[in-house]
């Protein structure tokens, strides 16, 4: 019986041992307090968390880097670099962090950022806590720093978090091949300048679903050389809705097709489907699907502006742009707090194969009615109101 006894203590021992083990090897977490951060909101924490993510940056297995709840980091640009030694790392954002609040904090950034991860392979970002930018003592200047930047992140997730007051864009991808962004609130005054929600660029098979966005730009905006974007139901508003562009600033060449708006709704926002070009671009812009849109008292529904000019109204004259194509909407349906309903404003070369089917857009004050216009724009139209002047209409199939 002794033997049996003996026998059962020692099993028991090394079995505790061996998950200790596994544990230690498969999720290491390296909690910033532990690396000397404060977390009182006043104190400078950047160090903290640099030597945190270096030692989980030489860690193996699947290492966690956690920003408790309760508490509120001050942080200086900072940027975490890869590749690090593990196939996936993670980051566990709890708490708050906080972003300088003068000018004078931000230094040293080598990306134009507040935020920067680069070079991490397979990142999992996620949590219930809030990324504050503090942005509104940069909203006046000519130009302003992005808040949090993935470069060069293949399969990233991004999930859960708070996002506010970017002094810009509050979320940036460069260069990015698989990403998925979800569950996210971002949330900006509506007169904030350049605040987009989610900012793309170089980036492929970015998936950005389930969100709500307020912001006073852009809600998403996709910029050159990207493609396969997905954006699934997302709460966009205000803003300036979901943007495809501006392509083709300074005489650039970009790409981006391949782009799926779907189940999206957009209240109170300047614009809603939007794709915009500079006049003297080249490149293309093609195969866009816009499908089941709903609009609340957007300004500008649905628009294609092949002169946009970032506001201005005395750009020059160009002769080259970036061909607009194989665009889809289909399933859009609310009110329009303006005339225009519908508008392509496209150039000399023309906007090809546009395709419209069950476009519903009514003015928000009943006593009035919108309109469509376009200039250069070729496609065909199905149970359109207001009806598309330059597309040729085909019989209407209530049938969705």
């Amino acid at each position: 019986m002794q033997e049996l006894l003996t026998f059962v203590l020692i099993l028991s021992i090394s079995s505790t041992c061996l998950c200790r083990g596994l544990v230690e090897d498969t999720s290491g977490g390296f909690n910033v307090l532990d690396y000397g951060a404060v977390g009182d909101g006043q104190t400078d924490d950047s160090q903290a968390f640099l030597k945190a993510w270096t030692a989980l940056c030489q860690t193996k297995g699947t290492p966690q880097l956690i920003v408790p709840s309760g508490k509120k980091f001050l942080l200086m640009p900072v940027m975490f670099q890869g590749p690090c030694q593990s196939n996936s790392v993670q980051v566990q954002i709890l708490g708050t962090m906080l972003a300088p609040n003068s000018m004078d904090g931000w230094t040293n950034c080598s990306i134009n950022c507040w935020l920067g991860f680069s070079g991490v392979s397979n990142l999992i970002v996620s949590g219930s806590g809030t990324i504050d930018g503090r942005g509104s003592t940069w909203w006046n200047q000519v130009y302003n720093d992005q808040a949090l930047k993935f470069n060069y992140c293949n399969n990233l997730q991004l999930s859960g978090l708070t996002h506010l007051n970017s002094p810009r864009n509050h979320i940036s991808l460069t260069a990015c091949n698989g990403a998925s962004l979800s569950s996210l609130h971002i949330s900006a005054p509506a007169s904030s300048p350049n605040t987009d929600g989610i900012d793309i660029s170089s980036s492929t098979n970015i998936n950005i679903h389930d969100s709500n966005i307020a912001t006073g730009d852009d809600c998403i905006a996709i910029n050159g050389n990207s493609a396969h974007i997905n954006i699934t139901g997302i709460n966009c508003g205000p803003g300036h809705g979901i943007s495809v562009g501006s392509l083709g600033a300074n005489g650039a060449y970009a790409t981006v097709e391949e782009v799926y708006v779907n189940n999206c709704s957009f209240n109170g926002t300047l614009n809603g489907a939007r794709i915009k070009t500079w006049q003297g671009g080249s490149g293309y812009a093609r195969n866009i699907f816009f499908e089941q849109i709903t609009l609340v008292d957007v300004k500008n529904p649905i628009i294609i502006d092949q002169f946009y000019c970032n506001g201005k109204y005395d750009c020059k004259d160009e002769t080259s742009s970036v061909q607009v194509s194989n665009v889809t909407y289909i399933g859009i349906e609310g009110t329009c707090v303006g005339l225009d309903a519908i508008t392509f404003n496209c150039d000399e070369i023309m906007c090809t194969n546009i395709t419209m089917k069950h476009i519903n857009i009514t003015s928000s004050d009943p006593e009035k009615s919108v309109v469509a216009s376009c200039e250069n724009a070729e496609g065909n139209s199905e149970c359109t109101i207001p009806e598309v002047p330059c597309l040729t209409v085909n019989e209407c199939d209530n049938r969705k």
